[in-house]
């Protein structure tokens, strides 16, 4: 599986990226070896994700992402939340 994922980084901030092996990326980012951006921003949690067969559709799918407004990706990780409340998951 694919995924494009937001991180919430320990500053407040939202780092976007894609991924096939999301644990992997997560212990990366938290171990500074993730991307220059998160290496001073750690520790960095799951903020939100959405899982592709294909990895083009993943790549797709971040680059549509990071180009949102803050806002609408607080919006995304709220439904994301939302979402696992209503489903218990």
């Amino acid at each position: 599986m694919n995924y494009a994922y937001i991180l919430r980084c320990a500053d407040g901030t939202l780092y976007t990226g894609w991924t096939n092996d999301l644990k992997r990326r997560i212990y990366a980012h938290n171990h500074g070896t993730g991307c220059k951006y998160t290496r001073t921003r750690a520790p960095v949690e799951l903020a939100y994700c959405e899982e592709f067969e294909d990895k083009r559709d993943a790549q797709r799918r971040e680059y549509a992402i990071k180009k949102l407004p803050r806002q609408e990706k607080e919006r995304l990780i709220e439904s994301r939340n939302e979402a696992r409340g209503h489903f218990g998951r």
